[in-house]
Formats: C-alpha cells, sequence, structure tokens
C-alpha cells in the first residue's frame, strides 16, 4: 500500500485519480482549492482525505503537505501534480496578474510539492512523482500561451527532476492528456467538439480515466525503471 498525494483531486482528472489509487487499496489525500461540496463528495466516496489547498501559494503547500504527510501516517510514495488552471484569449490582452496566478499555479505549485516531498521519499530510497501536463506543452495552444508555456515547464521539470533524484531511486514522469471529456471540455460547442475528435487518430475524445490508467501504471512497480518521460495520453492527437 503506498501513500498517495494528488493535487486539484476534487474533480475530472484529478479526482479520477483519486479514485484509481483509492480502488486498489492505496491510502490517498488529495488537495483542493475552493470546491467544498465536490472535495467531500469524492472523500466520501473514496474514503480520501480532502485538503483544502491553494497551490498557487508555497506557504499553503507547506502546511497542507505537512496535513498529508500527518494524516496518512508517513512520508508521501507517490505524488501527482493535477492542479491547474488555464485562460484562453489573446496574449496581448493578458494581464500580469493572469500571468502569474497561471504560472503560479500550474508550475510553481507542482515544483513546490515535489519540494516538499522529497525528503521523505529520500529517506526512503523510493518514490514516484508523476506531473500531469498537456499536449499543448509539446505543440503550443493559440490563443493559451500562459497555459502551453506552464505545461512546457513541467516537460522541463520533469527530465530535470528525473536526473536529479534517480540516485535516490526516485521517478519522475509527465502524463500529457490530450482532449478529455471534463467540464471545461463539455462547454464547447458541437462543432468544435467534433472538430477535436476529427484530428484525433483515434476518433474519439478521451477520459478522464484514461489518464487515470497512466497515472496508476507510472506509479506501479511494473514502471520503475521509467524515468523522465512524458507520455501522451492524447489519442494520437500530439503526433
Amino acid at each position: 500500500m503506498n501513500r498517495v498525494l494528488i493535487s486539484g483531486g476534487s474533480r475530472g482528472i484529478g479526482a479520477a485519480i483519486v479514485r484509481a489509487f483509492a480502488r486498489q487499496g492505496d491510502a490517498v489525500a488529495f488537495l483542493y482549492r475552493e470546491n467544498h461540496a465536490a472535495a467531500e463528495a469524492i472523500a466520501r466516496e473514496t474514503g480520501a482525505i480532502a485538503i483544502p489547498c491553494d497551490i498557487s501559494d508555497p506557504t499553503a503547500v507547506r502546511e497542507a503537505t505537512k496535513a498529508a504527510i500527518k494524516a496518512l501516517g508517513g512520508p508521501i510514495d507517490v505524488l501527482v501534480n493535477n492542479a491547474g488552471m488555464a485562460k484562453i484569449g489573446l496574449s496581448r490582452d493578458m494581464t500580469d496578474a493572469e500571468w502569474r496566478q497561471i504560472c503560479d499555479t500550474n508550475l510553481t505549485g507542482a515544483f513546490c510539492l515535489c519540494r516538499e516531498v522529497q525528503a521523505g521519499m529520500i529517506v526512503q530510497s523510493k518514490g514516484r512523482i508523476i506531473n500531469i501536463g498537456s499536449m499543448w506543452g509539446k505543440t503550443g495552444a493559440s490563443c493559451e500561451v500562459a497555459y502551453s508555456a506552464t505545461k512546457a515547464g513541467l516537460r522541463g521539470l520533469t527530465m530535470a527532476l528525473a536526473k536529479e533524484l534517480g540516485p535516490s531511486g526516485i521517478t519522475v514522469n509527465c502524463v500529457e492528456p490530450g482532449v478529455i471529456d471534463t467540464e471545461m471540455n463539455r462547454m464547447l460547442d458541437a462543432e468544435s467538439r467534433a472538430a477535436l475528435i476529427e484530428e484525433t487518430p483515434l476518433c474519439r475524445i478521451g477520459t478522464p480515466q484514461d489518464v487515470a490508467a497512466a497515472v496508476v501504471f507510472l506509479a506501479s512497480e511494473q514502471a520503475s525503471f521509467i524515468t523522465g518521460q512524458c507520455l501522451g495520453v492524447d489519442g494520437g492527437f500530439a503526433i
């Protein structure tokens, strides 16, 4: 049984990841920002521990990680950096505050969580860190400059940490989802969804469970010799 910490676990891909680890008997805690009702529902369903945390605040991340370690009864074995946000619009219209918020949430928050769990993993000489990136971090998305930049940053963070932490028995990998059936994508009109499906070689939109399955695999012993990799779960979209 692993002690698992997941950021952004109250809905969508994060909730699917919480369910997947809980289903296999792991001890799970997840962070969420403000959707208390959704977090409580996932906690009741799975037995996971819900911890409120503004991932963009390094102090809040430090305190939330301490709370998770205490609640789970020991160091974190598996960290999944899933929390993220996006804003669609022209880059010339983006404010300084919007840029900072996206960077602090998607990239700095992930770095801070990686920093906080390292000590316990190093002592145990084992650990799994899995970052949830995006195919847009590989290809770039028009009108999503900040989101694309931060997800590209997660690729660099993944590869650099894999080299740094490998000697301590810790693997670091990145899962890069494509078009997934989440709350955000359900807001797209039928024409836009049809166009995205047409661009996807497998001719369908992915599910949160597709992403969760890849994450669980990378956290398993079967993936013990895999590190520094960016795995696309995108139906071939980013080929």
